[in-house]
């Protein structure tokens, strides 16, 4: 091709020249010129945001075009001093074990919990103020930190308020983690978490997971406890009154995993809508070409990536 007939000046660079090999591009104008704002509201030891993760991964991959997401600290422990959550007849950190088993079978995503009774965890407050230090300089990592810090918790018992493990968990994703850890000791990230609770009482939240969508006029909607994916698809399409709502494609399991590093056997069922039985030779076809290994925790299967 002769470039001399292709030429152009880039809108963002300002830079005029060839303007490449692609002749004809297909573009879809059919996405949502606006967006909802769609708040999640959620902690870092709440096993019921644990056992929502499925159904969520689903509702952003397939939606996630019709939203800005942001995902909020809500608070659930600051310390043990005169705790009680007596809907859940909890009142010392060993009645936790109990109540997180009850979650973890009836969500089939693997909840361990023994930690509850030799090492307790002090505070939720303490991988909060880590998630915001992240989020500050990075958002797309401190939802990364959220799921290992979670991985690390629910499945694995591992204490997510010892700075040791705060420190191996972000740098597993990439960052200082020494630094980081450091720097969510300071009134600054204290003050951030705040912002966070402050935000979490004018949306109304009492409780997590919550998600609420709120339009540009701030009215919206508010779904309380980890529910289906049809209670959030409905409540997205009441944001968009008299629109069909486009479904984006599924990523391939080969992609999903490369991005994802681990997934319980619980979330590739809901996010291909495929039956437990399925799922390890689907596995096998779909990462055919992919170093990964099955495992097995708690009694319920996960593919990881090696290395």
């Amino acid at each position: 091709m002769d470039l001399k007939n292709n030429m152009m000046c880039d809108l963002e660079t300002g830079i005029c020249g060839p303007g490449g090999d692609t002749v004809m591009e297909f573009i879809d104008l059919s996405a949502p010129q606006k967006k909802v704002d769609l708040y999640y509201v959620t902690d870092p030891i709440c096993s019921h945001c644990w056992a929502l993760e499925p159904v969520l991964r689903r509702f952003e991959a397939l939606y996630g075009h019709y939203f800005n997401m942001h995902t909020v600290m809500g608070g659930l422990l600051e310390n043990w001093d005169g705790f009680a959550d007596t809907t859940n007849g909890i009142t010392s950190p060993a009645d936790v074990a109990g109540h997180w088993r009850e979650v973890g079978d009836h969500s089939r995503m693997p909840i361990d919990g023994d930690l509850w009774h030799d090492n307790p965890i002090e505070s939720s407050f303490i991988p909060s103020r880590v998630f915001k230090v992240i989020h500050k300089q990075n958002p797309a990592l401190a939802n990364v930190f959220l799921r290992r810090a979670r991985e690390a918790l629910f499945a694995f018992n591992k204490n997510i308020a010892q700075d040791d493990m705060l420190i191996h968990l972000v740098n597993k994703v990439g960052l200082n983690g020494d630094e980081i850890v450091k720097q969510s000791k300071l009134p600054e990230a204290d003050t951030s978490l705040q912002k966070d609770f402050q935000l979490v009482r004018q949306l109304g939240v009492s409780g997590f997971p919550t998600i609420v969508m709120l339009n540009e006029e701030k009215k919206g909607v508010k779904i309380v406890g980890a529910r289906a994916l049809e209670q959030y698809t409905a409540a997205l399409q009441q944001m968009f009154p008299g629109e069909h709502l486009q479904l984006k494609q599924l990523p391939s399991l080969q992609s999903l995993i490369q991005k994802e590093k681990l997934l319980f056997s619980r979330e590739i069922e809901e996010f291909y809508a495929i039956e437990e039985k399925d799922v390890e030779a689907f596995v096998s076809e779909q990462l055919a070409t992919v170093d990964y290994e099955l495992k097995e925790v708690l009694g319920e299967k996960y593919s990881t990536i090696i290395g």
